[in-house]
């Protein structure tokens, strides 16, 4: 749509082939529905949060920065905000109102779109004659593709982008998933299944190399399979080489207190209700559902009044606190994916126009390209910076 706007502006003729009955389908589930479309933040911060090919993109992010992605959604109506860690959204907190932001833009520069599925892009000559469409030839003389990757494929991302640039010619860098729950060794029990956890300190060490990869504050869903939440999807786009095993997750349940303030807290509890079970206390400091995955993992009978336990196993309730610990099994299916990682190579790609260097009049935008990043809106401003990249081209 960044592309269609941008192309139109410059004088070009242009038409959109939008193959669902509704144009811009994953942007209304990013952000939760309310579309971090952005971070206000300067170029190098785009690129460093970039770890595939983020210096592929420093040509087309000087065109369209963020802070060109921030004038072009105020300048067309759509007020926004800044919020914790720079993450821009619409005012709103409505994404729908990005897409018709977008599309109100598409269509008072000119833009004609078609609710329909191109099924292949016409070659001759080295040179694009235009696409195939309801099975009729209709005659372009330049091609964006601007298909997305495939994750989330209900929104229309299945991989058309590469099928076509592979008939081109292009390399396709295997696609995998980024910004994706994941499957964990260690289990919660049932009833912690989908429980949100707030305010949580996570990090993630590669045992491979003994280093702490990455860290995080924030929020974390304990699920059936193993972990989701804003915090696990950003740690598994630093997971390049997954292995079974090879990245352990350590969970501080209470970032806000050092072990001593923590033990002195259980001392409290334990003195006040003396009488009661472990279990009963625990409720104090804990959702109901948590209970049982977090006493399992202290070895310590639910039951066992806490007059009764020991300063050895008060030091294990401590520990679980501050190092609930999964080991990580593997990436969920990339359909589960936020982003796809991997997609055209980047080396066959004009990093000024987008064009391909390969086809004449073939252009690529957005994460059909092998560019991923972390959370944070920065996947959707190196899609709006390629999409401008590739209009202007």
């Amino acid at each position: 749509m960044m592309a269609a706007v941008i192309s139109a502006q410059n004088g070009d003729d242009v038409t959109v082939f939008e193959k669902n009955a509704k144009i811009g389908r994953k942007l209304y589930i990013t952000g939760k529905g309310r579309c971090n479309l952005t971070n206000n933040c300067d170029i190098r911060t785009v690129v460093a949060n970039t770890p595939t090919n983020g210096r592929f993109l420093y040509s087309a992010l000087n065109k369209f920065s963020p802070e060109d992605t921030i004038a072009f959604f105020e300048e067309n109506g759509l007020p926004l905000k800044t919020e914790r860690g720079n993450r821009v959204f619409p005012v709103s907190d409505k994404a729908a109102d990005v897409v018709d932001t977008l599309l109100k833009a598409a269509r008072s520069s000119g833009c004609r779109i078609k609710n329909t599925m191109v099924e292949d892009i016409v070659i001759e000559n080295g040179c694009i004659k235009g696409v195939q469409a309801g099975n009729r030839l209709l005659e372009y003389d330049k091609v964006i593709i601007a298909c997305g990757g495939i994750s989330y494929p209900l929104t229309g991302s299945t991989g058309d982008g590469y099928r076509f640039a592979k008939k081109a010619g292009h390399t396709i860098v295997p696609p995998k998933p980024s910004l994706v729950p994941l499957e964990t060794i260690e289990k919660p029990k049932p009833e912690a299944d989908k429980l949100l956890l707030k305010n949580i300190a996570l990090s993630v060490t590669d045992t491979v190399s003994g280093k702490i990869i990455y860290t995080d504050f924030g929020e974390l869903q304990l699920m059936r399979y193993g972990v989701s939440g804003s915090v696990v999807l950003s740690a598994s786009s630093h997971m390049r080489e997954m292995q079974t095993g090879r990245y352990r997750l350590d969970i501080d349940l209470k970032p806000a207190l050092s072990e001593k303030k923590l033990d002195a807290r259980l001392l409290r509890e334990f003195s006040e209700r003396r009488d009661k079970s472990l279990e009963y206390v625990l409720r104090a400091l804990m959702p109901a559902d948590m209970l049982s995955t977090f006493i399992s993992r202290t070895d310590i009978p639910a039951q066992k009044c806490v007059s009764e336990i020991t300063k050895t196993e008060r030091k294990s309730i401590i520990e679980v606190f501050k190092r609930f610990s999964f080991t990580v099994k593997g990436f969920r299916p990339i359909e589960e994916a936020i982003v796809t990682s991997g997609g055209i190579n980047v080396k066959e790609i004009d990093p000024k126009t987008m064009s391909s260097l390969l086809i004449s009049g073939l252009y690529f935008a957005g994460e059909v390209i092998d560019y991923d990043c972390y959370t944070g809106g920065f996947n959707l401003q190196c899609a709006f910076a390629t999409g401008a990249a590739a209009g202007r081209g």
